[in-house]
Parts: C-alpha cells; structure tokens; sequence
C-alpha cells in the first residue's frame, strides 16, 4: 500500500522525466509504445532518479490540448505496468482531477500540476489520497510577482486541508514567460523560496537554456547547460530538478551537493 508523500525540504533531488507524448518539445514520440516507456523508465529509475514524472499530455509553446479521456488512454496501460516495477515514487504531470485520481488509484504519489492555480477539485482528490502536490505557476511576471502568486496558492490548498508537508511550488521556466523572465527566475532561486516548502525547478532543455548559451542549439544539444542552470538553482536552494538527462542530472547534483557539504 503506498504512504502518505511528503516533499523533501532539506535536500536536493532529481526528478526524471517520461513522456509519452507524439509531441512534447524535445522527445515527443520517443516513448508512446508501452514497451518503450516501460524500458526508459527503468533506465530513469537505474539512472539515479528519486522521482519519475511521467506526462501523457505535452505543455509545450503553442501545445494542443487533449481530453481526460485520451490522456487516460495514454497513461494508465504504463502506469499499470510499471506500478509493480518502479520503487521510486511515481508524478503524474496532469491538470485533470479525473485523470489524477485514477493516476493515484494506481499507485502514482504526486500530481504535478501546470494549471496555474489550487483547483478545488483537485485538492480534494489529493487530500483523499493523501498524495504529493506540485503547484505550478503559468504565466508571465516577475520573481517577486511569481513568488505572490505562488504564496496565494499554497494558501488556497491549505485551506483545502492540504497539509503542507504534501505541497510543492514550481515558479514555471518556460511557461507563458519571457525568456529574460525565466532568466531572472533562475537567478533569483533563493528569493522564490517559501517557508518549509519544497521547490521544484525545470529548466532541463528549455529555451532559456538556448537563449542563455547564445541561441542555435536544439533541445537534445542543450546538456551543459541544463546543467549549469540547474546546478544554480540547486546553489539557490531548489530541492527538485526536473530534468531529461537523468544520470548527468544525478551526477551534476551529488558533486554539487557534496562541494557544498
């Protein structure tokens, strides 16, 4: 039977990312059969990952978006088989409370949500399952307008009856932001943080990773940098990186984390 999820707060860890989508911006189509998102979520799991989020539904730029119904369609065959084989702790990167709480019924620990705001339905399945909740923010602003709206939805879910040990805060790299945005989010990581909450980053081959080294790269060229932005954000005090390259993550993240002791 899966325990109540709790976010860590005191340390740093990765989250490595399964899509099974014909068209997220990096790997989509990569992993849509079964048998392929199955073997790449062991490889994630052996990688080094504390956490598998796996997406049905892609958010990139200009995306179209898809129904519960075919989001389900995607996801649970996966999640049933690899409830039995994954040990760390699935995500769920779904906005739909229907498509989470048949996520959760299945053994999955989190949602990670990209809606932009506490929904009440979704807080009700989350305080049902007692699982984790990643709230995102969507939309453009400033690290200080960011952290606001943030703050407001952490108040939102508590007074839902989340516990706050189940909430996690994503300032949202790359989502409705502009690039010089998301540059000053990553660079105001420290300033983001929330009283005895968890902070997830996710710049793993974003454009602000393009933007930043100077524009031409493709996103599965963008490795070193995905690192060094991520190894900033850690410096910053983020306790979750979202990223692709998951045994680069592990390893960028333990030598930081042991430089600094």
């Amino acid at each position: 039977m899966r325990l109540p999820y709790s976010f860590p707060i005191n340390t740093t860890q990765i989250m490595g990312i399964l899509n099974l989508t014909p068209d997220s911006f990096s790997d989509g189509g990569d992993y849509m059969n079964p048998g392929a998102a199955l073997r790449r979520a062991l490889e994630i799991q052996a990688e080094g990952a504390d956490i598998l989020d796996v997406g049905a539904q892609s958010t990139r730029p200009r995306h179209v978006r898809i129904s519960a119904e075919e989001e389900m369609r995607r996801l649970l065959p996966v999640l049933e088989a690899l409830r039995s084989v994954i040990c760390v702790p699935i995500s769920i990167d779904t906005f739909y409370p229907e498509v989470a709480k048949a996520a959760l019924e299945r053994g999955a620990a989190i949602i990670n949500d990209v809606s932009g705001r506490a929904d009440a339905e979704m807080a009700k399945v989350i305080r049902m399952h007692d699982a984790g909740w990643i709230l995102t923010h969507n939309g453009p602003g400033s690290p200080e307008k960011v952290k606001a709206a943030l703050a407001s939805m952490v108040s939102e879910a508590l007074a839902a009856g989340l516990r706050r040990e189940r909430l996690c805060v994503d300032p949202g790299i790359g989502f409705g932001k502009s690039r010089g945005e998301d540059l000053a989010l990553l660079r105001g990581v420290t300033r983001l943080r929330l009283e005895g909450l968890a902070l997830l980053i996710g710049a793993s081959r974003k454009r602000v990773v393009d933007f930043a080294a100077g524009g031409g790269t493709a996103p599965g060229e963008r490795l070193a940098g995905t690192i060094a932005a991520h190894t900033a954000a850690q410096l910053g005090g983020a306790n979750i990186l979202r990223a692709h390259d998951v045994k680069e993550a592990v390893q960028a993240m333990r030598v930081t984390h042991n430089i600094l002791g």
